[in-house]
């Protein structure tokens, strides 16, 4: 959670200090993190991508975040902070601009709260939230408004939940976990049984667990184990609109961008990132630090850590109806060049022969 201080300013000295990195020129103050194409004199900016190099000499910011591969060309007049990754820098810079908003201990007359559970002093539960029964709460956590949690689930310390967030029965959530609004955790698996004329649900009866300093995207869902557990690694970062089904496993530190769907009982690594809209199939499991681009299909297990896609170029509807009709005929072109290579492997024995 971001609080909001619109007066804040922090000298580049004091910057250095915090978060290091090598001051170049005057010390001044700054009031704002902004683009390098706006800033102005009272901001600071940065410098990751060398494409966006050229943007540097017209801009007027009061400083700006750079890598000491640019070192040599910087201008004495102008302020500069030095780092190995001014991504990353810029990415604390904001940080220290936008603080986590902390909680403020107390639970709403309008929350209901169910019999058996504790909630920790610190931690700030706001209106109209609903606690099942037997449910902890840690330190510092806060629950916005509308947040739904059922019976016997654990939160540990500092962990926020916005606004209309449901956690189902017996959920899990680490230390620092985030969840963010519309999203739903620990909700049944699609778990059904064909009975020769309808569907027979199977109870789901494992827990979802999301491990310290995991962050979820709006309305994402993430289901609870069928038998065994839906869990969610230390560190996973999951964006907005993405479906997590029942057994999945998610590794330490893997991102999954917008729209991605994880069908049942996949493992996917730690260290992976995935792109928007990829879908995985179940029952599969993806290595460690594998990179997924954004719409591919994930149809059988990856064994060997690489980048994979799956998806067509961008091309015009006339280029992709062209080609269309060419795919259409793979199987025969198929045919005729397995035909072909036979009548040549014949023309060429009987040129053999002949030389004999």
């Amino acid at each position: 959670m971001v609080g909001f201080n619109f007066l804040m300013a922090y000298t580049l000295s004091s910057i250095v200090d915090q978060l290091g990195g090598v001051l170049k020129g005057a010390d001044r103050t700054v009031e704002r993190l902004a683009p390098l194409d706006v800033a102005a004199q009272s901001d600071i900016t940065f410098l990751s991508n060398p494409k966006y190099r050229k943007q540097l000499d017209g801009c007027t910011a009061g400083a700006v975040i750079v890598s000491p591969k640019l070192e040599a060309e910087l201008d004495p007049a102008r302020s500069w902070i030095v780092v190995d990754d001014p991504y990353l820098y810029f990415a604390k810079v904001a940080t220290l601009f936008h603080p986590p908003a902390q909680a403020r201990g107390g639970i709403h007359p309008s929350a209901i709260v169910g019999e058996g559970t504790v909630i920790a002093a610190s931690s700030e539960v706001r209106e109209h939230v609903s606690i099942g029964a037997g449910v902890v709460i840690g330190e510092r956590c806060i629950l916005h408004p509308g947040v739904v949690i059922g019976d016997g689930s654990v939160l540990g310390d500092d962990v926020v939940l916005y606004p209309n967030v449901t956690v189902y029965h017996g959920s899990v959530l680490g230390n620092r976990v985030a969840v963010h609004s519309g999203s739903v955790i620990g909700a049944d698996g699609f778990g059904l049984a064909w009975a020769k004329d309808h569907w027979f649900k199977i109870p789901q009866t494992g827990r979802a667990i999301l491990e310290d300093d995991v962050e979820v995207g709006a309305n994402t869902t993430i289901d609870r184990g069928a038998l065994a557990d839906t869990i969610i690694r230390r560190g996973a970062k999951i964006d907005n609109l993405v479906q997590v089904a029942h057994n999945v496993q998610i590794g330490e530190h893997t991102a999954i961008a917008g729209c991605v769907g994880i069908a049942g009982s996949t493992t996917i690594g730690a260290y992976c990132t995935v792109g928007g809209a990829a879908m995985f199939v179940g029952h599969i499991d993806v290595a460690d630090k594998t990179h997924i681009g954004g719409g591919t299909l994930v149809s059988k297990s990856i064994r060997q850590p690489d980048t994979y896609a799956s998806s067509y170029p961008l091309q015009t509807m006339k280029e992709w109806l062209g080609n269309a009709v060419h795919v259409r005929h793979l199987d025969d072109l198929a045919k005729r060049i397995k035909q072909l290579e036979r009548e040549i492997g014949t023309l060429k024995e009987n040129k053999d022969n002949s030389n004999d």
